[in-house]
């Protein structure tokens, strides 16, 4: 079966596509304008990988803060005056741009907003999308914000470019990929059951989710995995540098420290990643790895230190 391409406008409402391209520019431009006022300090290393559930949310209010705040970045007609967004969990998509004037279509647009934590355990974004097509309309979009501490352990919230895709389009990749490519892994029917008559915006706890018929071990959804859709992206972002070290490789140390109990055991396991690590080609460079990950384990053993910083 051939791939899936993206759906098209439907050619007769050129107001709104001009608004999807801004909306789509001003959400390029959240690593620009994104403000937080929330702060974290004090945290072990083992602490890290719980920070989406905890702070998730609060980047998704924060990033639809940022997006009212720079409107003229997506209104610069001021063809949108009534409009606001607005952020609702309980709904699909999850951020809606609305009126509260009587006679306005609304929602006219919306977004699937999810938070990555850059530094999580998985190395990919772990939440599930699950929302069948027929619950988008063309111009609505899915976003995935990646972020992370200002000093690695602690300071605010840093986010970067966003990934940004069509939801409908995500949501026939995805199906495709269940469907066609998991090879080998995937065993039974891989069949997909859609709930009917679902139409855009729906109510609150709507059934509007695509189910597998074998649920493949509770990974449907998981649109990170998904070639051609989030996968060299997500690659892309683990290859960022923080504070000097790409977040890949801060990922591995922050699992191997709290995967292992001691000081000995972190070195043997460093040793064991570092055999495996096609890229680190000579000695030297080996060794200046090793230095700068043993010192990584003291900075994590002492806590957060006053004045580090983020490049």
């Amino acid at each position: 079966m051939a791939r899936p391409t993206r759906v098209e406008f439907p050619g007769d409402d050129p107001k709104r596509e001009k608004l999807v391209g801004n909306v789509r520019d001003a959400l390029l431009s959240l690593p620009i304008y994104f403000q937080t006022t929330t702060s974290i300090e004090g945290l072990e290393a083992g602490d890290l990988f719980s920070l989406n559930s905890v702070l998730g949310g609060t980047i998704e209010v924060q990033t639809v803060s940022t997006l009212n705040r720079i409107r003229g970045v997506w209104d610069p007609d001021n063809e949108w005056d009534e409009y606001g967004f607005e952020r609702s969990s309980q709904s699909f998509p999850d951020v809606r741009l609305v009126s509260r004037s009587a006679g306005e279509p609304s929602p006219v647009l919306g977004i699937e907003l999810k938070g990555w934590y850059l530094l999580s355990k998985e190395g990919e974004p772990s939440f599930r999308y699950t929302a069948t097509r027929n619950a988008a309309t063309p111009y609505d979009l899915l976003v995935v914000v990646p972020w992370r501490l200002s000093n690695v352990l602690s300071g605010v919230p840093v986010v970067y470019e966003p990934f940004i895709e069509q939801a409908q389009h995500a949501a026939d990749l995805r199906n495709h990929y269940w469907e066609n490519l998991r090879g080998s892994k995937a065993t039974g029917d891989n069949g997909i059951t859609s709930p009917p008559d679902v139409v855009p915006y729906p109510a609150g706890k709507t059934n509007m989710s695509d189910k597998p018929k074998n649920d493949g071990g509770g990974n449907f959804g998981r649109i990170a995995r998904v070639p051609g859709l989030m996968k060299d992206y997500c690659e892309q972002m683990l290859g960022t540098v923080v504070a000097g070290i790409e977040a890949k490789h801060w990922v591995s140390f922050f699992k191997t420290y709290s995967d292992n109990a001691s000081s000995g055991d972190v070195d043997a396991a460093i040793g064991r990643a570092l055999t495996r690590t096609s890229t680190i080609r000579d000695s030297f460079r080996e060794s200046e790895f090793v230095a700068v990950l043993r010192r990584l384990t003291e900075l994590v053993e002492g806590g957060p230190v006053e004045g580090d910083s983020a490049s």
